[in-house]
């Protein structure tokens, strides 16, 4: 069962969510939030797996709410609009993807489905898009040292991800496994310390490994 905690202001939009979710055999709500220091508190004593984080709330807002969540829930950013100005600030902030609130209801549902599994909200090409767009913007960069630490066919492999492409999509352009592919990311994930796909591809831009406009 995938525990999922709902953080919005409007009540209206978290009830529609709920009962959504709630109807999916394989999803239960487990706690709404109506700003983000309360999605705060209750992901500390819900352990939820799933947040969905409204990035824009009165007093605290999503950005700084995904900011200050417990190890642990696997956050799902939502927007109004697909070029929200926060969302590549909420991904380096540890967020998993993101969501614009007019998604198709099956939509939503496959999305915390795949965070839930620890895959990522990036393979939409405005998602690519807006990353590229925001890397280069991005405060406090990350040192390309950790870089050194990458084998050959890892620094490609991350290229890869960086652009947003699949484990899937990455095999077919190297010629290996989609196994192998999946193996190459882990290893990648694990030297740079990136909790999730979403930091890798964060990572490949802002060391410049791959640069915006390459997509």
């Amino acid at each position: 069962m995938i525990k999922v905690l709902l953080a919005d202001d409007q009540a209206l939009v978290r009830a529609g969510f709920k009962a959504l979710l709630d109807a999916q055999p394989d999803m239960s709500v487990v706690a709404e939030a109506a700003d983000g220091a309360q999605a705060v508190r209750l992901a500390a004593s819900t352990s939820p797996d799933v947040v969905l984080m409204d990035i824009r709330m009165p007093g605290t807002d999503g950005l700084t709410a995904t900011r200050q969540m417990p190890a642990g829930p696997r956050i799902i950013i939502l927007t109004t609009f697909e070029l929200d100005e926060y969302v590549f600030e909420a991904l380096r902030g540890g967020a998993s993807g993101f969501l614009v609130k007019d998604t198709e209801p099956a939509e939503l549902i496959q999305a915390v489905r795949v965070v839930a599994a620890g895959e990522a909200l990036l393979s939409p090409s405005v998602t690519r898009r807006l990353i590229a767009e925001y890397a280069t913007r991005a405060k406090e960069p990350i040192s390309a040292d950790g870089l050194g630490l990458l084998t050959e066919r890892e620094r490609e492999v991350l290229a890869l991800v960086g652009t947003g492409m699949t484990n899937d999509e990455i095999a077919a352009k190297l010629f290996m496994s989609p196994a192998t592919a999946k193996t190459h990311v882990s290893r990648a994930m694990m030297k740079l310390h990136a909790r999730d796909r979403a930091q890798l591809v964060v990572i490949a831009y802002e060391s410049g490994l791959v640069k915006p406009g390459w997509l």
